[in-house]
Order: structure tokens, then sequence, then C-alpha cells
């Protein structure tokens, strides 16, 4: 069968990327190993996910933000503190003139809400659950051979879409390599229920073994996200809850009274992940495939929906045209020109806050420390890291606008 575009990774970013071009009248195929709501899906799992304003105007300009609106909690206040220091710094939606600073969505209700649209698009053919076992580039198309249920079958597409993770199979059937930093951190995820009701507040704080961030979730519940070293990380999730609790508490304080009850903790090992180009060939690198950041500001997520956003409106621009090619060399040079800023600026806030807030240097902490309280005391600081989060600066994408494609 033949496509204009195949998307090789049904996870968040790549289920999002085929609903944006369901209603451009193109074929598009969506190959994805493990569906969205079984319990292995690594995309659509415990998780939950910050999303940005700018985020949220793209998935309600694409129709999908209906059915997560009530499921979505939203972060009223951002409060950034360090562990044993008197700096911190605050944010307020309302002193931005926003009703939010973002909102907070559980990954599975995320995935409920994209891949019904999937099945229901005429243009669109789901390959799930299905692997792609070789990948050939020629000039006009790419091959792609796929294995579904010990059958073998090939497509090609004028445009492959690389959306399958960190460890892109695909990035690297084109000869793209990548640069891995290993924070030789784990993230432990979970729920956590406060004696206090957190008030829309979203915490970030940074401790001495990493930082920590506790993200408000309806009926009062919190997100937990406890990032420590690999070795602290292993004997932590042996612990029982009432000594898991008792650590959170010494890290977090008291600031929503006693931590009462804990979920199933989840372990993921972090790292830095960066794909040397976004685009190859007729294949361009989308998501974590492109980028997979440290959790730390809660911006991977975002970033890779800017990447869907920015590529789906040169397809659609492109569309119209008599000759449309998806895969053409101008397009993928376009795509690449546009994010390189955004996702240059982006990786670079991020893993510098991870740098910073581990240098043990006394002189460090004391500068990071009058850095915070500098910062709370500036509005116009504030704003720029709004635009940051939500890549306000630059050549906005019409989704991000509220603008649609057709």
């Amino acid at each position: 069968m033949s496509f204009d575009v195949a998307i090789v990774g049904g996870g968040m970013v790549g289920a999002t990327l085929g609903v944006a071009l369901a209603p451009l009248n193109l074929r598009v195929a969506i190959i994805e190993a493990i569906p969205h709501n079984a319990a292995a899906q690594p995309s659509f799992d415990e998780r939950t996910t910050a999303l940005s304003n700018g985020s949220r105007r793209i998935l309600e300009t694409m129709g999908v933000w209906p059915a997560l609106s009530a499921l979505a909690t939203p972060i009223r206040k951002i409060h950034v503190s360090e562990q044993g220091r008197f700096g911190f710094a605050r944010i307020d939606a309302a002193e931005q003139g926003l009703s939010a600073m973002g909102y907070v969505v559980a990954n599975r209700d995320l995935g409920s809400a994209l891949w019904p649209r999937l099945s229901k698009s005429a243009g669109i053919e789901v390959y799930c659950p299905a692997e792609v076992s070789q990948v050939t580039a020629h000039d006009e198309s790419v091959t792609v051979e796929i294995a579904q249920q010990g059958i073998k079958s090939t497509i090609d597409a004028k445009l492959i879409v690389a959306a399958d993770g960190a460890q892109s199979a695909v990035r690297g059937a084109f000869g793209v390599d990548a640069q891995v930093r290993d924070y030789a951190q784990t993230a432990i995820i979970t729920t956590v229920l406060p004696q206090r009701f957190h008030d829309n507040v979203a915490y970030e704080r940074f401790t001495p073994s990493g930082p920590m961030a506790l993200l408000p979730l309806d009926g009062g519940r919190c997100t937990l996200v406890l990032t420590l070293t690999q070795e602290a990380a292993q004997s932590v999730m042996a612990w029982s809850d009432q000594e898991f609790l008792a650590e959170v508490q010494r890290r977090f304080g008291f600031r929503l009274g006693r931590l009462l009850k804990v979920g199933r903790r989840v372990p993921y090992p972090l790292s830095l992940t960066r794909a040397m180009r976004t685009s190859s060939g007729r294949c361009v690198i989308i998501g974590n495939a492109a980028q997979g950041l440290h959790p730390v500001a809660g911006m991977g997520f975002n970033l890779g929906l800017r990447d869907v956003a920015s590529l789906a409106e040169l397809i659609a621009e492109r569309a119209a045209l008599e000759d449309a090619d998806p895969g053409s060399p101008g397009l993928l040079a376009e795509y690449d020109a546009w994010r390189a800023s955004d996702r240059g600026a982006v990786i670079a806030f991020t893993d510098g806050l991870v740098r910073m807030f581990s240098n043990p240097l006394a002189a460090v902490r004391r500068l990071r420390n009058l850095g915070l309280l500098a910062f709370d005391l500036l509005p116009p600081a504030k704003a720029a890291l709004s635009r940051l989060s939500t890549g306000g600066s630059g050549r906005v994408p019409k989704l991000a606008r509220g603008v649609s494609l057709t």
C-alpha cells in the first residue's frame, strides 16, 4: 500500500501527529507495537504530564481538549525552592494574566482521547500491534516492512516520521546518531495524598540528591516525581510505604501537612538524548526520538507537541498543491530551521537547571539561592520563563494560536 505519511510510534507525540494530519485528506499510516490501553504501553502509563497553555491550545484547536478538560487539573501557581536554603520563587497565573499556568493530565487519559480519533479517521490506517522490521530509503519514497502477528507486509510512504522514542530504530535506520548524557539519576513516580488541599499549586523542590516535584491532581492528590541517584533509588524502591513517606516528608517539609498515603511506585532512569539532526532523507524526527529531556521542568512533551504542530502545518501548506510531496527536501529543511531555536533553548535550559542544582559547591549554592530570590522579585523574568515553556517566541505554529490547518 502507498501512503503520504507513515508515523512509526503511536505514543503521545505520534498519536497527536496522526490526529493533526487527519483532516488534510492524506493517506496516513500509524505503526505502533503496543495498544494504547495495554498495561505494558510505555507512553500512556501511570505517569502524568504537565501541559503548558500552548499545548492546551494545540489540543483544543485539534478538537481533543473537550475530552480532556474535565479530567485535567489546573496549575494556578508554581513554587520553586531548595532544601536547606531560604530562597524560593513563585509564579502566579493571575499575575501573568492567565487562568492557569498549565494543566496536569494523566497519560492514560491522553491516550483515551487521541486513539479513538485515529480509528475513526477514514484516511488513517492503523497497524497495531505491529513492529517495523526494516526501512529502505529511496529517492521518491520510503519502503517500510511491517511485522504483524507473525505476518510481514510492506508499505511505501513519501515521508516517514520517527516518533518511536529515545532509542529510535527509525532514526538509526537513517544514520542519525544521538548524543546521550546519563544523569545517573532515577525518577520514582507515584501519587501521594497530603493532609492539606494543594490549592492547585505545583511544587518544585531541589534537594542534594536531585529535584522533586509535587503536581496537583483531582481529589486533593498530587503526582510525586522524586529524583534520586541510581543507587539510592534501588534502596528506596524496597522501602515500606511508611518509610517512603517519611523520607519524602523530610525532603519536602510540611507545606501540605502530613503525607498520608502513597500509590504504586515506578522507577524511570533519566538521561538527556539529543539527535544530531531532526531530519534525514525522507525521514523527520520528532518528540523523544529527537530530544529526550530530564523531567525537571516538565517541558518534554510540550516541546514534542510543538514539533507536531510545526510539522503538521508545513505538510498542510503543501497538501493543497497539485504535486504535494510531504517528504520533499524543502519541507524538511524548513522544519529543521523552524524547530532549531525552540529545541536548542529548551534543551539548554533543562540541562542547565539539572547541572546548576546538582553542583555541591558552597559558592554555587549561594548564587542559586540568590537567583531564586531575584527571580521571585522580577516579573519580566517570570514572563520570559513562561514564554520559553510555551514556545511563545519566534514563529508560533497555527495550532498553538488557535488557527485550524484547514
